[in-house]
């Protein structure tokens, strides 16, 4: 996990160096900087792979193509074993995609298995960027005029720059002379739910089907030559990420973090998983006075004035910070209500018919790079902690996603994400892991001061006169989001939030 910043064409390396150090704290451990001809590639590195020899920008042999990456490439043993011997420099992950595309040409990144967001130069000042499919690794960029910049935050960029920032899109790729090219979608296009009419519902090779691929995820993302963690809610989600990783951690102990105010749902249902699964648990327990103190600073963080991001990035960014005194790669269960219909608006009578369901589905997993991706990417990066989101694997979210949308449906009473409940059952005890979902602002304890913050904010003023709100910016839609939005606004002033942000359905 890093921060990256490239350019290509006109360059003003003064520039460049200004937009790498407001990203710095992205990769605490290393800075890497290359200048050639009409190309600059910065890079801030956070050491987890390969911590000795994974300096980065990496070159081949004979120096001439670079690479810097931001994120985890899940399948590069896979890719190099098809190496001939000597070729590679080091074990770094993002060297396996730089040969991959030397051997494969631009389309290459396709078979990138991972969360990543890649820039390459050639010798000739030629280049390459990428970002993954979902868009779990972020990424921005301008074109003006003879210069094309590309930064993995908004605040890397200059005042000047700023009302040309856009969000680069995910599973897309540039190169200066065939522009943007689509190179893969956050659902695959083949991928086609099964029908109800063959499957009135599921049966134990479902339930292993989807336990298996929700294994398989976690193994892969426990890669990592230093230690890694979990962030644990006490929800099913992070709950069942937990209780895997706890197997799978081969004799060590696993650490595991929860967060809440005194008494919360999270604290409590995070230590009843910690006991079961024998972590080493860490609660970070706040007062309302450290919720409302670090206000400021998560929306500024985050890079978000959404209301449901932030009451969950104030008590992230509190965990974050404390975890990262103990280890440098944290799971977490993002994705899981958007591949099994986890939240209480999908069963309204809007999403009744399965079609429209898994077309919500999928339209949710194409938005999630801009709302809880970005929110978990920013808390946790700002601290040197790198998160991966088991649920958002690629063959996890083919397998989740051909699974008939009927069985994702609360039908016959029974709760959100059945399926994946059942499908591990004896994993956690009954009652959490049939435990009601709660949003991570509200579990945390977190919600319910921040909404009684922005009530005394707004105390007095005008509310009958809707607030100001910018063309490029969606209406305003509650007395939080006006006070997000002013400390979003005082921060990032300049940058257009219709083409850099995501709106949730609702304040």
């Amino acid at each position: 996990m890093c921060g990256i910043v490239a350019a290509y064409g006109n360059i003003d390396p003064g520039k460049c160096e200004r937009m790498l150090a407001r990203v710095q704290h992205r990769g605490p451990d290393d800075t890497g900087i290359l200048q050639v001809d009409g190309a600059w590639l910065g890079h801030q590195r956070l050491s987890i792979i390969d911590v000795s020899g994974g300096h980065q920008p990496l070159t081949d042999l004979d120096e001439t193509v670079w690479i810097v990456g931001n994120g985890e490439i899940y399948n590069h043993e896979r890719l190099t074993s098809r190496l001939p011997d000597g070729v590679l420099r080091s074990r770094s992950d993002t060297e396996a995609a730089l040969h991959a595309v030397m051997r494969g040409g631009p389309a290459a990144v396709a078979t990138l298995n991972g969360m990543f967001a890649i820039a390459m130069v050639t010798a000739d000042g030629g280049g390459l960027v990428a970002r993954d499919p979902m868009g779990v690794k972020p990424l921005y960029w301008v074109r003006d005029g003879d210069v094309t910049l590309f930064a993995s935050e908004l605040r890397a960029f200059d005042d000047d720059d700023r009302p040309h920032v856009e969000a680069f899109p995910p599973g897309s790729l540039w190169t200066a002379g065939a522009g943007v090219v689509r190179f893969a979608d956050a659902v695959p296009v083949e991928v086609r739910p099964a029908r109800r009419a063959q499957h009135e519902t599921w049966d134990n090779v479902d339930l292993d089907e989807v336990r298996d691929a929700v294994i398989a995820a976690v193994k892969r993302r426990m890669m990592s030559d230093v230690g890694v963690g979990v962030f644990l809610s006490g929800g099913l989600d992070s709950a069942l990420v937990a209780a895997i990783a706890a197997r799978e951690a081969h004799g060590r102990v696993l650490p595991t973090f929860a967060v809440g105010t005194p008494g919360s749902g999270d604290l409590i249902a995070a230590a009843r998983v910690a006991g079961h699964i024998g972590s080493e648990h860490h609660e970070i327990v706040v007062t309302a006075d450290a919720i409302s103190d670090a206000l400021d600073e998560a929306v500024t963080v985050i890079e978000h004035f959404d209301p449901a991001l932030v009451r969950s990035a104030v008590p992230n960014l509190l965990l974050a910070r404390e975890a990262s005194k103990k280890v440098k790669v944290v799971l977490t269960g993002e994705g899981a209500d958007e591949l099994f219909a986890g939240y209480s608006y999908m069963h309204t009578d809007e999403f009744a018919d399965p079609d429209a369901l898994h077309a919500e589905l999928v339209r949710s997993l194409e938005q999630l790079h801009g709302l809880n991706l970005q929110r978990c990417d920013r808390t946790t990066m700002f601290h040197g902690l790198e998160a991966r989101e088991p649920f958002l694997d690629a063959a996890l979210v083919r397998t989740a996603m051909g699974l008939p949308p009927e069985w994702k449906q609360r039908t016959g009473g029974r709760p959100e994400k059945a399926l994946l409940r059942e499908a591990f059952t004896g994993w956690l005890p009954e009652d959490l892991l049939w435990r009601g979902k709660e949003q991570f602002g509200d579990g945390s304890g977190a919600g319910t001061v921040l909404a009684a913050l922005a009530a005394e904010r707004v105390a007095g003023t005008d509310t009958a006169t809707p607030p100001q709100t910018p063309a490029d910016c969606w209406p305003l839609r509650s007395d939080e989001e006006v006070m997000y939005f002013a400390i979003w606004n005082r921060e990032f002033a300049g940058i257009r939030a219709d083409v850099t942000l995501e709106p949730f359905a609702t304040a």
